[in-house]
């Protein structure tokens, strides 16, 4: 043989030497019929272990690529499967549909900047890795897997500690069999729209508001209308009268950080009531919470069965782990079952189970209650920050839970806020603009801060590297 074998480049050793004896044979270096070097005097000439190359030796022989003769060694073998280069597919002439032909992904893999301020983001240096880690070990003993599929409601297990723990946490209404697991709360979104709306019924969604749940209606064929909110919440007489949903965050506005007054939470319950309009209640980051209890959620008020209320695991533990869930009234949930079954059938039950025995052995309030003090700290340093340094520039929104502060910029100002926030972004500083949440027309804009993903110590210093972009 006379390729040349470098253990140089990514992945481990049996991996590079499976990779470049695959591109041998592909290329035809190595020709049908010719004979590998023993496995031994291989390993002898790269100085790795014999059972490095026999790994790689495998897994071309298993892939029709080589032949082992008793006997007379390991070949190239004769009819090779044929494997083609990676290519690109054809460009083809289908075409999506007109909403889809102009949407795009957002971005999940930019470089994390030095401070960073964007709201949403947990601190997953937080997350109790070796505890989550012995968890799913357990459940991924040979005894606790079973065959076929299993219930698109979500595991059992995780079902009734969810309805224990939303009860206990939040006063939420729900017995297990109420409780659907979903990949996190925008698949819970998804599943909702597709049993509640036909195309072109119309969805109210505050303004601003959170952008993919205003996407994602207008995906299934929604005129979704953005409803102003105002130091008290979602202004309910500025409804549409003919909405099918009203999309809302009532515990903890995104993104202003406003609670939903008791007066106009038992008016939008009247309003959907009287309408037949469902109310889609996403309480996402209520968890983290630095005052007293909060007003009772729209779900637990709601005495009409009109409330879904939807939360997630993705702010409380890791967004990569996608897991959530609904809670929905007796007259959606056979609906809901079958558009899970239909769309993805289930989730991984290995993970749901896991995560039912870290709720249950205490774990999750546990791990909240150690993330609520550390982003405490971070939370009253961007407050205070927000009536010194920054005071000249910013009004704070008052706010009591989530993992992140909004303030609105004083109009008299006269600040160009994007170039303040592009000029933050130089010196390695990431915010948002509350005018990049509104749908609408432009309307006060400022900043939302968020405190998830920065670090304590980084805190002081890209705050006062935010002021200095103010002056300019």
């Amino acid at each position: 043989m006379d390729v040349h074998v470098s253990l140089a480049g990514p992945g481990d050793r049996a991996t590079r030497i499976h990779r470049q004896l695959l591109e041998a044979i592909l290329d035809g270096r190595l020709r049908p019929g010719e004979r590998l070097p023993p496995s031994r005097e291989l390993a002898r000439r790269l100085d790795v272990s014999r059972n490095t190359v026999a790994v790689a030796y495998e897994r071309l022989t298993a892939e029709g690529l080589l032949t082992a003769r008793v006997g007379a060694g390991t070949f190239v073998a004769g009819e090779p499967v044929a494997r083609a280069r990676p290519r690109p597919a054809p460009a083809g002439g289908v075409r999506p549909r007109a909403f889809w032909a102009s949407a795009a992904p957002a971005p999940t893999a930019a470089p994390r900047p030095g401070h960073d301020f964007r709201a949403g983001t947990p601190d997953t240096g937080l997350f109790p890795l070796a505890t989550w880690r012995r968890l799913v070990a357990g459940e991924l003993r040979t005894a606790t897997i079973r065959g076929g599929y299993a219930d698109p409601a979500g595991h059992q297990g995780l079902r009734t500690a969810v309805a224990r723990y939303v009860g206990l946490a939040r006063a939420v209404r729900a017995a297990p069999e109420d409780v659907v697991v979903t990949h996190g709360a925008q698949q819970a979104l998804d599943l909702i729209a597709r049993v509640v709306l036909e195309p072109g019924d119309r969805v109210a969604v505050e303004e601003p508001g959170y952008p993919p749940a205003r996407r994602l209606f207008a995906g299934h064929g929604a005129r979704v209308v953005p409803v102003p909110v105002d130091d008290q919440g979602l202004d309910v007489r500025a409804l549409p009268g003919d909405a099918r949903l009203v999309y809302v965050t009532p515990s903890h506005q995104f993104p202003l950080g406003v609670r939903m007054s008791p007066a106009r939470r038992a008016a939008l319950l009247d309003w959907a009531a009287a309408r037949d309009a469902v109310v889609v209640e996403d309480d996402y980051d209520t968890e983290f919470r630095f005052s007293a209890r909060p007003l009772d959620p729209l779900q637990t008020l709601d005495r009409a069965g009109k409330v879904v209320y939807v939360g997630t695991f993705s702010k409380t533990l890791l967004p990569m782990l996608r897991l959530g869930f609904l809670v929905a009234p007796a007259s959606l949930r056979p609906a809901l079952l079958a558009a899970r079954q239909l769309t993805d059938w289930h989730g991984d039950h290995t993970t749901q189970a896991a995560l039912a025995r870290f709720i249950d052995s205490g774990e999750l309030a546990r791990h909240i209650r150690k993330a609520t003090r550390v982003y405490a700290e971070r939370r009253d340093l961007i407050d205070a920050a927000l009536r010194s340094d920054l005071a000249d520039w910013l009004d704070p929104v008052p706010s009591t839970a989530g993992l992140h502060l909004c303030a609105r910029l004083r109009p008299e100002t006269g600040v160009d806020l994007p170039e303040v926030v592009a000029r933050a972004a130089e010196v390695g500083v990431t915010v948002r603009e509350i005018a990049g949440y509104r749908a609408g027309p432009p309307g006060p804009t400022g900043l939302v801060l968020g405190y998830g993903a920065v670090g304590t110590a980084d805190v002081p210093d890209g705050l006062r590297l935010l002021a200095r972009s103010f002056r300019g």
